[in-house]
């Protein structure tokens, strides 16, 4: 039982032996700025580029090639980032001018297997890529040809200077193309030129400046003058719509306060209504039409043109005026004629009363009615004196004092 336990312990031992010893010696990593090609002893150069990660290369056949995947530099600079100086260049005009000038350059996608092919990947005794060499040189070739069409005063115009820039970068990525190279842009960092050409430079730019400066400020004025014009124009518009409109509603306003008909010199409350009255059905229906063009009104609004409309509203209150003053003399004078019936109907009643009661009052009832009434007010001295010729007090002859009270006689 032992012996195949054993000999399956061995064999898993070798198989995980075999898994970790195989990729190790059969492949290699790839960095992830690193682009890779495969070169067959038997076969030659693969013709593919390998991506980052686990390559397969059996040893003895194959060998992996690593070539920088990422953006290379080329500085033109006086500075201490990289080998090259900056350019000197003649310009068209005869000037030297040095320039500082940076190229950002890689190998071109999916090409790094053909740049191995025309042996560019070696490294020569600066421990440098020949196609390093070849970048550098090609691209001082094609900046000198180029940049050398410039002017002095050109380099000083950004729009003439990007545009050299870009037709500089079309050329070199021509030529760049040969080697499975390209660039990303051609950045002009800095222009100098000799002291004293310098200063005359700047004198010429500043120039430059003040007449860009002077053809902005006549730009404006322009624009302020054209703004200024549409600003009057405007005004001058509005006022005239304005006018339009307080004519129209003087108009408007006549045409509803005087009307549309004409009364002359007849200016009598009732005179507009009567020459209404006196118009044909045709001369109506011109009245109408005038009426709807003083009024403004729409074929719809003008079916409800009456009297009203064409006698104005003057006329309407004139003639209300009348009517209400006329009303009231009416009614004031059938109030006196009935409050004058009124009075002479109740003097009437009252003197027929009068002489009722004067009557009923001349009557032996009557008087005794009177005499009733006016005793309520007779009063006696407070001691009395009875004496008198037959010895009986007069106050006692009561028939006799009522009688006399009456104003009656004794019979």
């Amino acid at each position: 039982m032992s012996n195949p336990v054993l000999r399956v312990a061995r064999a898993l031992a070798l198989l995980v032996l075999a898994c970790w010893i195989v990729p190790l010696v059969c492949t290699t990593t790839i960095g992830p700025d690193r682009i890779g090609v495969r070169q067959s002893n038997l076969s030659g150069v693969g013709e593919e580029d390998l991506e980052p990660g686990w390559a397969l290369a059996i040893p003895g056949v194959h060998t992996i090639i690593s070539l920088p995947r990422r953006y290379e530099y080329l500085d033109y600079t006086g500075d201490e980032v990289g080998m090259q100086q900056p350019l000197q260049i003649r310009t068209k005009d005869n000037n030297i001018v040095v320039l500082d000038v940076s190229v950002p350059y890689r190998i071109r996608p999916s090409e790094a297997w053909q740049l191995v092919q025309t042996g560019n990947h070696q490294r020569d005794a600066n421990d440098r890529y020949r196609f390093q060499r070849l970048a550098e040189e090609t691209t001082v070739s094609v900046l000198r040809e180029r940049l050398a069409e410039l002017t002095s005063s050109d380099f000083y115009s950004t729009d003439r200077r990007l545009e050299v820039s870009a037709t500089t970068l079309g050329i070199l990525n021509e030529k760049l193309g040969e080697l499975h190279l390209e660039a990303s842009a051609v950045l002009i960092r800095s222009v100098k030129f000799r002291e004293e050409y310098e200063k005359q430079l700047q004198q010429i730019q500043l120039n430059e400046q003040k007449k860009l400066l002077d053809a902005a400020a006549q730009t404006v004025a322009n624009e302020q003058q054209k703004l200024d014009n549409y600003t009057q124009g405007t005004n001058a518009l509005a006022a005239a719509r304005e006018q339009k409109w307080i004519e129209r509603r003087a108009n408007l306003e006549r045409a509803y306060q005087v009307g549309i008909i004409d009364i002359g010199d007849d200016t009598a409350a009732g005179g507009a209504r009567a020459k209404l009255a006196a118009l044909t059905p045709e001369e109506r229906a011109k009245l109408i039409e005038a009426a709807t063009a003083a009024l403004q009104m729409t074929p719809e609004e003008a079916a409800k043109i009456d009297d009203a409309y064409l006698m104005g509203v003057q006329n309407v209150q004139a003639e209300t005026l009348q009517y209400d003053q006329r009303i009231h003399a009416e009614a004031d004078g059938v109030n006196a004629r009935l409050q004058a019936e009124a009075d002479a109907m109740v003097a009437k009643v009252r003197g027929e009363f009068d002489a009722q009661r004067n009557t009923l009052l001349a009557t032996a009832a009557g008087r005794a009615f009177v005499a009733w009434e006016a005793a309520q007010y007779v009063k006696f001295a407070p001691e009395l004196n009875f004496a008198s010729g037959d010895g009986v007090p007069s106050v006692l002859r009561l028939r006799e004092f009522a009688l006399k009270f009456m104003g009656e006689r004794e019979k």
